[in-house]
């Protein structure tokens, strides 16, 4: 029998449905889509969190693979400018990376930011500011601000919660040209299970085909065609194909293998490289600021839940302050904020009004490569493993919900 939380002990339990249940462990809860739960009463994005924890152990075995990790980084990059490329926002993540990579590892990383118009102007001063400090060139790939735009406004109009899905797919195609103009054959990315969690499927779908769909329907900018070193905004199973096995193009995430407490990250980046605080997680993208608040007023969708669960299984948040914190709006949801992101975008307020009016629907409802990727379920598996993708990849497409 599964286990329930009186809704005494959890302020948004008591103003849900009477079906609903929340983990008794983390946070999450019913309105994830697929979410399952044990008869403890713990869900099944616990049960990936633990099985990760398995796979990427921390302490003297994970500093034991990072260097392994470098040492072929450094092997690759001999006789060549780079070891590797190192995607950059001037947020907390990717900050420490940078300066793990470059003051502990030793390694010569070119760091490489996406710019979409959306910056926020903190970060890319910490960004600019640990680059001199580090001695590291940073190299920012602008797109073209018609396609970002188009695209931003037709991921609006398509009515589904993953609406920055030009923005998530366009840093990894920057990454990937980068280090295919340069011949580097490692991306190196400042993202942690532990503290971010991995966000739910139907929540985040990252597809190029499905990119593609939602830009035929509603898009007005023809896309730019896709090229080894300047991919634009295509990134499908082709170009991956490409990148991966023809070019030998891994990618490493560095953070799964350290001891990362963020409370300790913040001292050092501020003592290290004057790092300040861009405000909330993710306010390194202004954008975000609309993406909370569409998530929440249109699909009931707290983005919030799988970042505080992964700080609470970890051990870096309780349980309480986290049901607390959710009980509230997001301070991320700054009316100036969203204001400007809506101004930049060229539209109005009523039309953006129709757009928050409009029935929601997911990456379900457009043409995508779900199915494909379903077939090819082992081989992702493979390719995770060896860091040809992402290492969340596999449990992202088949144990993050449907």
């Amino acid at each position: 029998m599964l286990t329930q939380v009186h809704p005494a002990e959890d302020p948004v339990l008591a103003s849900q449905p009477h079906d609903h249940q929340r983990c008794t462990r983390c946070v999450m809860d019913t309105t994830v889509p697929g979410i399952t739960f044990n008869e403890a009463g713990t869900c099944s994005f616990c049960d990936v969190h633990d099985r990760m924890e398995q796979a990427f152990p921390t302490g003297e075995a994970g500093l034991k693979t990072v260097h392994r990790l470098a040492d072929e980084m450094r092997r690759a990059g001999r006789g060549r400018r780079y070891d590797c490329v190192l995607g950059v926002s001037g947020g907390r993540d990717s900050s420490y990376t940078l300066w793990y990579c470059v003051t502990q590892l030793k390694l010569r990383p070119l760091a490489v930011h996406f710019n979409d118009g959306f910056g926020n102007p903190v970060a890319g001063e910490n960004m600019v500011r640990a680059c001199q400090r580090l001695g590291v060139e940073l190299r920012t790939i602008t797109s073209d601000w018609r396609e970002s735009k188009d695209l931003k406004i037709a991921f609006l109009k398509a009515s589904v919660p993953d609406m920055e899905e030009g923005t998530d797919l366009g840093i990894a195609t920057a990454l990937y040209g980068v280090a295919a103009k340069e011949g580097v054959q490692h991306l190196v990315i400042g993202q942690s299970f532990r503290t971010e969690g991995i966000a739910p499927l139907s929540w985040n779908f990252l597809d190029g085909r499905y990119l593609r769909a939602v830009h035929k329907q509603f898009g007005t900018v023809p896309l730019r065609p896709w090229k080894p070193a300047d991919p634009g905004f295509n990134l499908g199973v082709k170009e991956m194909f490409y990148y991966a096995f023809l070019r030998r193009i891994k990618t490493v995430t560095l953070l799964y293998h350290l001891d990362y407490v963020r409370t300790e990250v913040d001292e050092l980046l501020v003592r290290e490289l004057a790092w300040k605080s861009p405000g909330a997680h993710y306010a390194d993208d202004l954008y975000q600021s609309l993406i909370y608040y569409l998530n929440r007023v249109k699909f009931n969708i707290d983005r919030r839940l799988f970042n505080y669960s992964a700080l609470v299984r970890s051990g870096q948040m309780s349980r309480e302050v986290a049901l607390d914190r959710i009980s509230r709006i997001n301070s991320i949801e700054d009316e100036t904020v969203i204001s400007l992101c809506i101004k930049r975008l060229g539209l109005s307020r009523a039309e953006f009004d129709q757009i928050v009016a409009a029935p929601p629907k997911t990456f379900h409802d457009y043409p995508n490569s779900y199915a494909l990727l379903r077939l090819f379920r082992w081989p992702i598996k493979l390719m995770s493993r060896l860091n040809l993708i992402p290492e969340s990849a596999y449990d992202k497409y088949f144990n993050c919900g449907t």
